[in-house]
């Protein structure tokens, strides 16, 4: 059943020294950082962990403060399984041009459970760029195990559940570039903002656009 997801190794490395090289007070209020996602059927609010997943976390945020997810799409539903988005642009439906892919880190320790938040990508493991998906359910095959990849979660949705659910419930079918599982109703991604204390994220000239991410099921 697939997903939508997206993350080169030089790029993953100079995000890890720019973290390493933050204030101990910044590295501890980014610790806390929220955001507020609002979207056209409500809004919710994503916990962050830089702690756990320094880089994912940092290449999230740095999409949130350049005001790259204003007016993208939820353009993926599946029932049961997780919602995704960020990728797409909402008049368009076009992918957006990204910065570079990033290091998967999966082997975090955060488990792919019920509200977390993860980052998209293609089979490529670490093809994670700007997308990400929300688990509507517990998924431990999405979990790293000793033979192959996981997705890496780097968040959790800690108010607005009921909204995430609201998504998950939505008709879907085949609309514009999305063969299936695109809400038949477009959900806009009207905004996502920081709502606490972070440090700065590290500044990097965008490339072009690849391939759509996708989140493989195992099943």
């Amino acid at each position: 059943m697939p997903i939508k997801l997206r993350a080169p190794l030089a790029a993953a490395t100079t995000l890890l020294l720019s973290l390493a090289c933050l204030p101990g007070r910044a590295a501890t209020e980014e610790q806390t950082t929220q955001v507020r996602v609002v979207t056209t059927l409500g809004d919710f609010v994503i916990e962050v962990r830089p702690e756990r997943a320094p880089l994912t976390a940092a290449n999230f945020l740095r999409y949130v403060k350049e005001g790259f997810y204003t007016n993208t799409l939820i353009h993926r539903v599946v029932p049961n399984f997780v919602i995704q988005g960020g990728g797409h642009d909402a008049a368009t439906m076009n992918l957006k041009t990204t910065h570079e892919n990033i290091v998967n880190e999966s082997g975090n320790g955060l488990q792919n459970k019920r509200g977390a938040v993860g980052l998209a990508r293609n089979p490529s493991p670490h093809s994670g760029n700007a997308e990400f998906y929300i688990d509507l359910v517990d998924n431990p095959d999405l979990d790293p195990v000793p033979t192959r990849w996981g997705y890496a979660v780097f968040g959790r949705v800690v108010q607005g559940m009921d909204v995430i659910d609201k998504i998950g419930e939505v008709p879907t079918g085949a609309v514009g570039p999305f063969k299936q599982d695109a809400p038949l109703k477009p959900i806009i991604i009207q905004s996502v903002t920081i709502v606490a204390p972070t440090a700065a994220a590290p500044a990097a000239a965008p490339v072009n656009p690849a391939e759509p991410q996708k989140i493989l099921s195992p099943k």
